[in-house]
């Protein structure tokens, strides 16, 4: 069997304006799984998606791998919700987002808020009675990711019936994000959409889901792995 290797990406800047930005924990969590990477086969390909998170992310694993650098295929089927356009969607409040998060980090307990209204928004966003408000519904996104995860191995099994690719590694790295690996292990289980939003939540900054796949089978063999980070102390992990 070969692996497919769900890294999500580092701590970004939630709370903030911009989001799609790295945080300095960020880059250090991702060069943290780099050199834990040390041990493990290299990939053979590496594919991301094209948001700002997903790159740096990327760039820093190999800074803390050092060993030979693939080339990074993009791919827009992993990348993640627009939490801007839910959060506008379930409150109007939203629609001046930067005055918004502006006004919220004045708060005493601003994280807590935005965590709250992230939920909710989220929630109302699944739920399926709203599904037009939306320019990517839930059951969209649901069938983007699930797509591009297809693709990729529909094209890896092709790939493997070449006599020139036999001796190459199976293993494939991808770098997303927490709604595109939730979804993607819900369908893999056959998850429900409570379950689906509960993986949501547990997910770590830079934690690898690993899955194992052949022509006829494709299932999991771990789900958010942090090793990495408990390794070099709890301050380490986080959750956005």
């Amino acid at each position: 069997m070969a692996a497919i290797y769900l890294i999500r990406h580092g701590q970004a800047s939630f709370g903030k304006a911009d989001y799609d930005q790295l945080s300095e924990k960020g880059a250090m969590q991702a060069q943290l799984l780099g050199k834990c990477w040390q041990s493990l086969p290299a990939p053979d390909q590496v594919f991301s998606g094209d948001l700002l998170r997903h790159e740096q992310t990327l760039e820093n694993f190999l800074l803390g791998y050092q060993g030979n650098k693939p080339a990074r295929i993009l791919h827009s089927g992993f990348n993640e919700f627009n939490h801007v356009e839910l959060l506008t969607r379930y409150d109007a409040q939203w629609k001046n987002f930067a005055d918004k998060v502006a006004k919220t980090n004045q708060l005493p307990n601003a994280q807590q808020v935005f965590q709250q209204e992230f939920s909710l928004a989220i929630k109302r966003w699944v739920g399926g009675a709203y599904d037009s408000d939306y320019i990517e519904s839930w059951p969209q996104f649901k069938k983007r990711c699930i797509t591009a995860l297809q693709d990729i191995l529909y094209q890896k099994l092709m790939a493997k019936k070449s006599v020139n690719n036999a001796k190459r590694s199976n293993d494939i790295c991808i770098f997303t994000s927490g709604g595109t690996i939730s979804v993607l292990v819900q369908h893999v289980l056959a998850l429900s959409d409570e379950n689906t939003l509960a993986i949501i939540q547990q997910l770590r900054n830079t934690s690898v889901t690993k899955l194992l796949f052949s022509k006829n089978n494709l299932s999991i063999d771990y789900f958010n792995n942090y090793s990495h980070l408990t390794q070099a102390g709890a301050d380490w992990v986080t959750f956005r």
